[in-house]
């Protein structure tokens, strides 16, 4: 069926390219196929042209309209136009319509029955043969036959214009929605020749690849996309010309995003030419964060179940070491044995220690992101990093991010920087120095919080090994733990840590996390509920508290007021009904109390009703039930009420 119904569609496209009318019926008089031109010569409705309408039926609807002028016999006329179509002859006839235009009429017939007609508006051929003739005194008969040639031959030009143009239009047409289509694709399309010129794009090159033009046709490989990602794919683009279709994945190097590319060899034909080669190219970055955050999920999983019984074994084993040294220690002892037990169990506490860390990496753990203002996410970390910094080490805080706000679980963040603020402490020592914490953006792609010191610097064992459980360069002091916290946290949040020594002295370590841009005023609010409905409050302030922000409920509109004076309070959100006072009064005493509070309202009452019209004058609105995307959308506006 879909192959039939791409035929008729073919052959209508292809019939509606002549200029003159047509139509082909069946033996049985019923209407096999016709063009545009036909219904719009005789002004025919739409069943009418459809395939299977009766002749008689049409004959009626145009001796109805006037077509034929008038008509004593109606009837007998229907009858004798069928009979004579009957015949299924050869047949050839001139008529002038009632609109006096006049046309000529071919009917041709068809082997198995049936019959074509072909209808051609001559209306100007006649004129001028009519006004020929009015001046045959005057012409010679050669003259006017040439003439009339020379009408034939522009009939002949026309029709072939109107052909010309409406094959323009469907190829227009047709380029058109191609165009949308592919534009419309998330994915990069594009075409090179065998020698790497792009000969098309869908455009969408800028938006896989920021800093690049979107309109690449023309350039070559290497304008296109940039040296170091062109090297990376010629020799591809040389297997594909050859003839062997692949697919690469890569890591850009300018925007750090992760690109998949397809190469497949233009080729009409098995056998014939390689013209040059198709690419398709999809941006994976929020994909292989993904994947990066469930393979360490995983991995985390597998730990816990290896050192979950061992742990277990040996808390048992310290508790009955530390057991042991307790009865010892009330002992009477020799000389210096007190020592030794303290040892023993400060030994034994290090060790509990050191299983606790363990318990905290292979624990299971959920990513808890949530809108984090930079500035107040920064401004809490200041003061925690600098407290165990010595006088001559100080703390420099760079945000260079132009996003306020992020997506981000802050508190393992905060305990990785902490715990790079301390390992670079330790790298410089007792001597003079600088930490330095620094935000940057890269691309709209990924967040670089980038910690560096004037220390030292890291060794070629640290730089090797520095991410692995249990190493560490502090000897007994270290726990070897730290800095695989830090990367365990970076890959859950789909992300990575980068080790490295800086050109000018001293250790830098980068976390690169996914930046995720957030609302720009996405601090958790404080938020003044007033409902008299016990259980609509509690649903509605579990719907606040959900959305990470704070409540403060009242029952009453007295209540209410005596709150209002709450320092850091945001929002007021009151029911409408609240007993002898509703709450477009309330609101209306608190904003001339409290100017700088954002007040909004909620009820159950139509939009019709005067008192939510009275409110919803002046504050938002919000219908009953309350959902959490209404309270986000709401507690997300700026403009005080």
């Amino acid at each position: 069926m879909p192959q039939k119904a791409g035929t008729d569609h073919l052959t209508r496209a292809g019939l509606n390219l002549i200029q003159q009318a047509l139509s082909i019926y069946d033996a049985d008089l019923r209407l096999a196929v016709s063009n545009r031109p036909f219904q719009t010569m005789f002004g025919l409705p739409e069943r009418l042209v459809t395939p299977g309408a009766r002749f008689d039926d049409t004959i009626r609807y145009l001796v109805e309209t006037g077509e034929y002028g008038e008509i004593d016999d109606v009837e007998n006329f229907i009858r004798a136009r069928v009979t004579q179509a009957s015949t299924f002859e050869a047949h050839y006839m001139e008529r002038r319509r009632a609109n006096g235009r006049t046309i000529s009429v071919e009917g041709s017939p068809l082997p198995e029955g049936g019959w074509v007609t072909v209808y051609t508006d001559i209306t100007a051929i006649k004129r001028q043969e009519e006004l020929l003739r009015a001046r045959s005194e005057e012409l010679s008969d050669q003259v006017l036959g040439y003439t009339e040639e020379l009408a034939q031959t522009n009939r002949a030009l026309e029709a072939t214009i109107a052909q010309l143009e409406e094959a323009k239009a469907e190829l227009t047409e047709m380029e058109a929605r191609i165009r949308l289509t592919t534009e419309m694709t998330p994915a990069h399309i594009a075409r090179v020749d065998r020698e790497g010129v792009y000969t098309y794009t869908n455009r969408r090159l800028s938006s896989l690849l920021p800093g690049r033009q979107s309109d690449i046709v023309g350039l070559t490989f290497e304008q296109a996309l940039g040296h170091d990602t062109a090297t990376r794919l010629r020799p591809f683009l040389a297997r594909a010309v050859q003839g062997e279709a692949s697919v690469h994945e890569f890591t850009e190097g300018e925007t750090g995003r992760r690109i998949r590319t397809a190469f497949t060899p233009d080729q009409s034909a098995p056998g014939e030419a390689i013209t040059g080669v198709y690419l398709l190219s999809t941006d994976l970055t929020e994909e292989a964060q993904a994947r990066a955050a469930l393979a360490q999920t995983h991995k985390r999983e597998l730990a816990a179940q290896l050192t979950s019984g061992l742990a277990h074994d040996f808390a048992n084993l310290l508790t009955i070491i530390l057991g042991l040294q307790g009865r010892l220690e009330k002992l009477p002892l020799p000389q210096g044995a007190q020592e030794l037990t303290g040892a023993t169990r400060a030994a034994a506490r290090r060790g509990g220690d050191l299983l606790n860390k363990i318990a905290r990496i292979t624990g299971p753990r959920e990513m808890r992101e949530a809108p984090t203002v930079l500035a107040d996410f920064l401004g809490t970390l200041a003061p925690l990093a600098r407290a165990p910094l010595p006088p001559e080490i100080a703390l420099t805080i760079e945000n260079r991010v132009a996003h306020p706000a992020l997506m981000l679980d802050t508190g393992p963040l905060q305990d990785s920087l902490l715990n790079l603020v301390l390992n670079a402490r330790d790298a410089i020592g007792g001597r003079q120095g600088e930490i330095t914490i620094r935000l940057t953006a890269v691309q709209d792609t990924w967040l670089d919080i980038a910690v560096s010191d004037t220390g030292p610097g890291f060794s070629e064992a640290a730089l090797a090994r520095a991410l692995d459980p249990f190493f560490t360069s502090k000897g007994d002091e270290g726990s070897g733990l730290g800095l695989t916290m830090v990367y365990d946290a970076a890959k859950l949040a789909g992300g990575q840590v980068r080790l490295e020594n800086r050109a000018t002295g001293g250790a830098c370590v980068t976390l690169r996390l996914p930046l995720k841009p957030a609302e720009a005023e996405a601090r958790p609010r404080l938020v003044l509920l007033v409902e008299d409905k016990p259980e609509i409050r509690a649903a509605v302030r579990d719907g606040l508290t959900d959305l990470g922000h704070q409540v403060i409920e009242a029952s009453t509109a007295e209540e209410a007021l005596a709150l209002t004076d709450i320092p850091g309070l945001d929002w007021v959100l009151s029911d409408i009904r609240l007993g002898l006072e509703d709450g477009v009064a309330l609101l209306g005493r608190i904003a001339a109390r409290q100017p700088g509070l954002k007040l909004a309202l909620m009820t159950s009452l139509p939009e019709t009703d005067p008192l939510r019209t009275h409110g919803a004058a002046r504050w938002p609105v919000l219908p009953k039930p309350v959902d959490g995307a209404a309270l986000h959308a709401l507690l997300m506006q700026e403009a005080a009420a």
